[in-house]
């Protein structure tokens, strides 16, 4: 069982890279867009306003995208000075309870983030100057949670199932 789990955590963790891969290629939209804003308002004297609201647009989904990926690399921030000295079983415990937290706080992240796709798709709403979908801007990001919520949920049963060291 042990091992479709690892086999499931990998196939997962490839999805991870890509998600966090688009969310690189949107802060390279980003960064290439707003430098033509400027371009366009310092020399040319004539402003782009669609350079503001589409980047505004488009941090939800790419605050989200490198969010399983952070996971994936332990980067999230830790205080391990006092967890360093407590017994292996100890320290397993308080990670199970951080993993559970993570699953809390992305469980419900996840639903909100559907819940406003769902709700912006169904409402028709647009952008106000792009008139574009706001539903295409709440997917990816809602995407990028259940992503987070289900691969942190994966790492928690492996780590229930794995023995303390």
């Amino acid at each position: 069982m042990s091992d479709g789990l690892d086999r499931l955590i990998r196939g997962v963790e490839r999805v991870v890279v890509w998600m966090a891969g688009a969310g690189a290629l949107i802060v390279l939209i980003q960064m290439l867009w707003i430098s033509y804003g400027v371009f366009v308002r310092y020399a040319l004297g004539q402003p782009d306003r669609m350079v503001t609201e589409a980047t505004a647009l488009l941090l939800f989904p790419v605050a989200f995208a490198g969010l399983a990926f952070a996971m994936r690399e332990d980067a999230y921030p830790k205080v391990t000075m006092a967890t360093d000295h407590l017994s292996p079983g100890l320290r397993k415990g308080i990670e199970i309870v951080n993993y559970i937290l993570m699953l809390g706080v992305g469980g419900f992240f996840a639903y909100a983030g559907v819940s406003a796709t769902i709700r912006s798709f169904y409402s028709g709403a647009a952008s106000e100057i792009l008139l574009w979908p706001r539903y295409l801007f709440w997917a990816p990001g809602a995407l990028a949670l259940i992503l987070f919520t289900f691969y942190a949920m994966l790492r928690l049963i492996r780590l229930i199932r794995t023995p303390a060291e």
